[in-house]
């Protein structure tokens, strides 16, 4: 592991230093091909299951949230390349080192097997994104990156205050996740639920949940739309894992029981948010953050019900990364052609790139969950968890809640390839080929609808303890 933060932070460090265009590509490469590496020594050169140093442990969760990382980063990264074409060399090769640094933070916290390391890499995650957000240099952004840096310097203040509590209760010298497990069971009661509550308030920033969602649609916005892809996908990603782990630690723990009740109050809160807001905005970037906070409050139902809600969370939260990181890459060909995101002002994208239109409709019909979407098999089990549990009120309340989340769907991507538009056009700038390329994470999710292998079977198994 320490191998691989060298030579990834190495060939970060060089890509601010080269001076042509085609260098920059060249580095990328060589950083994806370090991903690469790494990941398949992992899955095929002994790594699995193992620890490196005291610090880090390939595990389950890490290992199959790190494969995704590493494929919609590649993504971003290669997509960012012809998006920013025309930027000054200095703002793009800072662009492109950051991008490679947020991905190295990232794949830190996956990996990491002690609550303060987790703590160190999330942190770290902030400072990458908020230079990101920042990457126009406009006031507007510079508005975006400040509060970014605020809000997740606050909620990882909060994060901090719950571990400490956290090791007050287990009286724990080490803060490896193993030996907190061992000893979290003789714990204070009232010191564990106000853990995880700051742990949870805090982490939201992350995993785009309630109480401090807010940052991320602001982030998501401000920042290059393939870069959005790799924020709402592999960062959110972190903090749905940095929650997961301690929800984990609690499962043999008297409060248990109230950990649940806290997700589901903070699920349902989500999903409401994310519904309530796909009505309102107006603009398409906010609209699909807003989505991500509808999906992560519908994870977290699934960890707050329990049982197969569990997989299915876990489940969901896979599908949803090839999904939405489709759905910002198709956005970023957007903003080439209209130079915009205005819900009420552009349209009859169909007829100028036909292939990023049917990229984005099939997009809607996989993320409102409609057969063969994958995200159908989450929720419905989900669904019929939450009815084994004999919550009924939550039933409907999540039934009522999906259905604005379709219309508003399928009413705002069907407006942006059908209705007359009212804005200026650079149809010169269409670049189907990245349409096409996006259209792949898409295709990929509609696999894992119809079919899941083996082996991604068995490690959500593992990662769900079933």
């Amino acid at each position: 592991m320490i191998a691989y933060l060298i030579a990834s932070l190495v060939i970060a460090a060089l890509t601010f230093a080269v001076r042509r265009e085609r260098q920059l590509f060249y580095t990328g490469v060589a950083f994806y091909a370090v991903q690469a590496a790494f990941a398949a020594a992992i899955l095929f050169g002994g790594l699995y299951g193992r620890a490196s140093t005291a610090w880090f442990t390939f595990d389950a969760a890490g290992t199959l949230f790190y494969v995704l990382l590493c494929i919609v980063s590649a993504f971003a990264y290669f997509h960012s390349e012809a998006y920013l074409r025309e930027n000054d060399l200095a703002q793009t090769r800072a662009y492109s080192a950051l991008v490679m640094l947020l991905t190295t933070a990232i794949a830190g916290s996956y990996f990491a097997s002690n609550l303060a390391v987790t703590w160190i890499f999330l942190e770290a995650t902030t400072l990458c994104s908020a230079g990101i957000i920042y990457h126009r240099r406009t006031a507007q952004t510079l508005e975006a990156a400040w509060k970014y840096v605020f809000v997740c310097s606050t909620g990882i203040a909060m994060a901090y205050l719950g571990i400490l509590l956290l090791a007050a209760a287990t009286e724990c010298e080490s803060l490896n996740y193993e030996v907190v497990a061992a000893a979290v069971g003789n714990g204070n009661a009232l010191y564990l639920k106000t853990a995880f509550l700051l742990i949870l308030c805090g982490y939201s920033c992350k995993m785009e949940l309630f109480p401090l969602y807010t940052v991320g649609i602001d982030a998501n916005f401000a920042a290059p739309s393939p870069a959005s892809a790799l924020i709402s996908t592999g960062l959110v990603n972190a903090g749905f894992l940095a929650i997961f782990r301690v929800y984990r630690l609690l499962a043999g723990t008297e409060v248990f029981g109230w950990v649940r009740s806290v997700l589901l109050i903070v699920g349902v809160l989500s999903l409401i948010i994310g519904a309530l807001f796909l009505r309102r905005t107006n603009n398409y970037k906010r609209f699909l953050s807003y989505s991500t906070v509808e999906n992560m409050g519908i994870a977290a139902i699934g960890l707050g019900v329990g049982g197969l809600g569990v997989w299915a969370a876990v489940f969901h939260v896979v599908c949803h990364t090839f999904i939405k990181s489709s759905l910002f890459l198709q956005m970023a060909v957007v903003r080439q052609v209209y130079n915009g995101y205005r819900i009420n002002r552009i349209g009859d994208y169909i007829h100028i790139n036909r292939v990023g239109a049917i990229g984005l409709l099939t997009g809607m019909v996989v993320l409102v969950a409609f057969p063969p979407s994958p995200l159908f098999v989450s929720e419905l089990l989900i669904l019929r968890e939450t009815i084994a549990g004999g919550r009924w009120w939550l039933v409907a309340g999540m039934l009522l809640l999906l259905c604005i989340v379709i219309y508003s769907f399928c009413s705002r991507m069907i407006r942006l390839c059908y209705q007359p538009n009212q804005d200026e056009l650079h149809p010169s700038k269409v670049d189907r080929a990245l349409s096409w390329s996006a259209l792949t994470l898409l295709a990929a999710a509609m696999v894992l609808g119809l079919w899941q292998p083996a082996f991604l079977r068995e490690l959500i198994d593992q990662i769900a303890l079933l």
